[in-house]
């Protein structure tokens, strides 16, 4: 496809501005001026100044058309032509898939390990899921955060960096100390209403039990599974750890108040799975099956990138007035600083 086929306007309607230097001119008063005598001391003079007035003609004409044409080039470009690129197909064969985390206080717990390092279970996720978004390209990913309360950090996007931020930047207890697993699930519910049928996921990631919020965990499964919502349960805590104090070292169970059984029947009546992250290893095979969920393909859905093209009239307007104004200095011209050669 040619330029000149391809070429579209976003305001058309500013070509009619294109006559208005000769609207302000015919409108505008003419200026009054007094007719001065002419006296020269000979005709030789009055030659010279025949040959100038045809050469200041000359460079008034040559004024005009230089203006002309910048007028007509920065009327071009307020008028912002684009070009339209070929087609290109937009990613959208991949799932509508709701990310909710658990921030609640018990997820300051130090019971993972990366790399030889003791760490809390917030930073072991933020570690995992990171990674986890790398790989869902051509999905439109979400983001809830959940404690006391439930709130949607990011609404579903293809912009996966934004959600990747949002996640490192969530903080421990920022949404409660408690856990409101069904408002969580009922909330994302919610935000996958409008989306697809077979490309609702939920991956909900949680260390603790329900003991906070409105909504029942199991009838917000119900509802899911109402409207074939998948839910994919996440169970993160160590089943012992080793406590040292002043009085010797003792072995507790972190996860003692982790809710298996309503985390395997929430995955059970939505059609997903129930995992289990005892630590960060375990935590990141769990991710890594879920990431090979076969997409659900959908329409494909086709745009034609838009190429701005204002730039280029807009840089030969100001080329153009920037050589009328150096024309006023160039001594070569009839409206130069230099003199006109006659004498007194």
């Amino acid at each position: 496809m040619s330029l000149l086929e391809s070429l579209q306007w976003h305001w058309l309607w500013a070509f009619v501005l294109l006559p208005l230097p000769l609207l302000m001119r015919w409108f505008s008063k003419p200026v009054q001026t007094e007719q001065a005598a002419l006296r020269v001391s000979n005709l030789q003079d009055w030659s010279n100044l025949q040959q100038y007035d045809h050469a200041d003609a000359n460079d008034n004409r040559l004024r005009l058309i230089i203006a002309s044409l910048a007028w007509l080039a920065l009327v071009t470009a307020l008028a912002r032509p684009y070009q339209l690129g070929d087609a290109v197909a937009v990613p959208t064969s991949g799932r509508d898939l709701l990310l909710a985390v658990d921030i609640s206080g018990s997820m300051q717990m130090e019971d993972m390990v990366i790399q030889g390092m003791q760490t809390d279970r917030l930073k072991a996720v933020k570690n995992v899921v990171n990674g986890f978004i790398d790989q869902r390209s051509g999905d439109r990913l979400g983001l809830i955060l959940f404690g006391t309360n439930a709130y949607v950090q990011a609404p579903l996007t293809f912009d996966r960096e934004t959600v990747r931020q949002y996640l490192m930047e969530a903080q421990i207890g920022l949404a409660g100390e408690n856990t409101a697993i069904g408002d969580a699930l009922g909330l994302s519910i919610k935000r996958l209403l409008a989306q697809p049928e077979e490309s609702r996921v939920i991956i909900l990631l949680t260390d603790g039990a329900n003991t906070a919020g409105e909504i029942d965990p199991l009838k917000a499964a119900d509802l899911a599974a109402e409207n074939k919502v998948r839910v994919y349960t996440v169970a993160l805590g160590a089943d012992s750890m080793v406590i040292n104090s002043l009085f010797g070292s003792r072995q507790v169970n972190p996860s003692r108040d982790l809710d298996e059984g309503t985390l395997t029947a929430i995955a059970k009546k939505t059609g997903g799975a129930f995992f289990r992250a005892r630590n960060y290893e375990e935590l990141q095979q769990i991710y890594g099956l879920i990431d090979q969920l076969e997409p659900t393909e959908k329409d494909p859905e086709l745009y034609r990138p838009q190429h701005s093209l204002y730039q280029w009239p807009l840089a030969s307007a100001l080329l153009l007035a920037g050589l009328l104004a150096l024309m006023q200095w160039l001594p070569g011209f009839s409206g130069g600083r230099s003199g006109t050669g006659f004498t007194d």
